[in-house]
């Protein structure tokens, strides 16, 4: 169940979203640029809330030559016990006020990236009918048990393989993007 992702190519949000990240993003661990590092946005994709109370979206940002993935979550009330995820609040021309969240931290986007990783579906399309910027696919996986595994989210999105490690993935998330003329693919998540 992939879906249409409701979106507004002509709502006014304020701020803007890479206004958001840029004062969020240093703050974070993962960040390895610098807190004056201008941000450029190289993609998106979305997933559907099944619930459609909750705007999923994932962004690839670059920073200083580094790509990074921003997994948000847009809400029109606050996520209780979400505060350090929050990343800011913007308005939003045509929903109104908007709390904005790392998706990491919101279980609406963790389970909808679970579901789309073990059932090999992949994002979804847009309202607009506009050209998706980023395609992202989940693997499929065949669970052996009723456990749901754990997942690494990978911030900075590399082209480069999984290094070998003593854990063996059983899922992923992989995505396509256009960067720089160049057609790029990457692991953004892996199930264990």
């Amino acid at each position: 169940m992939s879906g249409t992702a409701e979106v507004y190519p002509d709502a006014t949000l304020t701020p803007g979203k890479l206004e958001l990240l840029a004062s969020w993003m240093p703050k974070q661990a993962w960040f390895q640029g610098s807190e004056s590092a201008d941000l450029e946005r190289i993609g998106s994709f979305r997933f559907v809330d099944p619930y459609g109370e909750v705007g999923i979206e994932t962004l690839l940002v670059r920073a200083g030559g580094v790509v990074y993935q921003v997994p948000l979550t847009y809400r029109g009330e606050p996520l209780e016990g979400g505060e350090d995820y929050l990343v800011g609040e913007l308005e939003h021309s045509e929903l109104g006020h908007r709390w904005v969240y790392d998706g990491t931290g919101d279980p609406v986007y963790v389970d909808e990236l679970l579901r789309v990783i073990r059932e090999a579906d992949g994002e979804a399309d847009l309202s607009t009918g506009a050209p998706k910027t980023v395609t992202a696919r989940g693997s499929g996986v065949v669970l052996v048990s009723n456990s749901t595994g754990q997942m690494k989210l990978n911030r900075i999105v590399d082209p480069a393989p999984e290094p070998s490690s003593t854990r063996v993935a059983i899922g992923s998330l992989d995505a396509t993007w256009t960067q720089d003329g160049e057609e790029k693919h990457a692991a953004l998540a892996y199930l264990y």
